[in-house]
């Protein structure tokens, strides 16, 4: 079982174990920070999975912003979630020169040739919300808590249930059981949905032994509720796979343990396509979420989609800025963690941000009021 460890977010964590082994080896063509350089004479590569994905597309915004902003040139690629083109866009930068690089991986582990390159010639590397493993060439890392995340989604889906009440803590008045759900996991190449899974799995685990939960199609291992690359088709196709073959006869589904929002779309395709719902009120199971898109938003607002978790990627973007900026400084960057995240080879010093719990109750306070959307977006399910 995973060891939640416990830490104050933005508290300095112990310095011992960072040791920037990529910040040597400056020089004309080398790449790598030069300390005495003025921010507009270096260049900070930053390398992001994919635009089909909303989340990624504000995070590589707001980071080219704000890096700009500092005065610092940025080389920002997209790889369209292929593997290949991602290795040859960071081939590219390190062969360019640039002084850092920020690495949002679609794979966590393939990039070990080029974090090798990068060492080789002075390059610091810092992950960005996805762990960079198998290899000790990784400076820093930046992301939300994730193990929390999963807590959260797992905590939304019994608040839902009507199993825990809104201070999540046991109601009282949960409907008789078990009650049916069905699990979903994110993509095994990314470290993070090891991490959301492990949350929920880890706070879901008592209601299973007491038989208050069960899933009927038997399906709670991760290899077997993975979705390959976050895609909303695959999570459509196993949903309808999994109630053709299990939910006929009468068999009732309560709840789905989506961990992020365009699987929670597909999946509630899948459910409002059986004849369930249309909204919860009129019979759509409980479906979680995570990255509070705004089609999802609006799902939440209407009372279709139950809940998602916002991970406010501006504040994401701005504690990637922060670490970059000390890096490149010289300095050694904040960390709040440097024990959670073992990437295989090292634990990789940390800091982590605080996610928040998106319901139809708050949404206007967290997301609306906060000015991350506007109502009239929340309205139409578009930016």
């Amino acid at each position: 079982m995973y060891n939640r460890r416990t830490f104050m977010l933005g508290a300095t964590a112990a310095a011992a174990a960072l040791g920037l082994a990529a910040c040597g080896g400056e020089g004309a063509g080398s790449g790598g920070p030069d300390t005495d350089a003025a921010p507009s004479d270096q260049t900070v590569g930053v390398a992001m999975p994919t635009q089909t994905y909303e989340r990624w597309v504000a995070d590589g915004n707001n980071i080219k912003a704000g890096l700009e902003e500092k005065g610092f040139t940025v080389d920002m690629q997209y790889a369209g979630d292929d593997i290949p083109t991602q290795q040859q866009q960071i081939d590219q930068m390190i062969n360019s020169g640039v002084s850092a690089l920020l690495i949002a991986s679609i794979d966590g582990a393939s990039l070990s040739s080029q974090l090798d390159a990068a060492a080789a010639v002075g390059i610091p590397v810092i992950a960005y919300d996805r762990l960079l493993t198998d290899n000790e060439n990784v400076d820093f890392y930046v992301t939300f808590d994730n193990y929390t995340v999963g807590v959260n989604q797992a905590n939304a889906l019994l608040f839902g249930l009507g199993i825990l009440d809104e201070s999540f803590e046991p109601s009282g008045e949960a409907p008789e059981g078990p009650l049916n759900v069905e699990l979903f996991a994110g993509s095994l190449d990314d470290n993070n949905a090891h991490l959301f899974w492990q949350g929920a799995i880890d706070t879901l685990q008592p209601y299973f032994d007491d038989g208050t939960l069960e899933v009927p199609s038997g399906q709670m291992e991760i290899d077997q509720a993975a979705t390959q690359r976050w895609e909303q088709e695959t999570a459509q196709k196993r949903m309808e796979t999994l109630l053709t073959t299990h939910y006929n006869g009468g068999t009732e589904l309560d709840g789905v343990l989506a961990p992020a929002d365009p699987l929670s779309r597909g999946i509630i395709n899948a459910l409002q396509n059986r004849g369930m719902g249309p909204t919860i009120e009129e019979g759509l199971p409980i479906v979680t979420g995570q990255d509070a898109e705004i089609a999802s938003i609006k799902l939440i607002a209407d009372g279709v989609q139950h809940s998602t978790i916002f991970k406010d990627t501006r504040n994401l973007a701005e504690q990637a800025i922060i670490s970059t900026e000390s890096i490149l400084n010289g300095e050694e960057p904040e960390a709040n963690d440097t024990e959670t995240y073992d990437n295989g080879v090292k634990v990789v010093p940390s800091y982590l941000l605080e996610v928040q719990m998106v319901l139809q109750s708050n949404y206007e306070e967290l997301l609306v009021e906060t000015e991350y959307y506007t109502e009239e977006q929340v309205e139409s399910g578009q930016l």
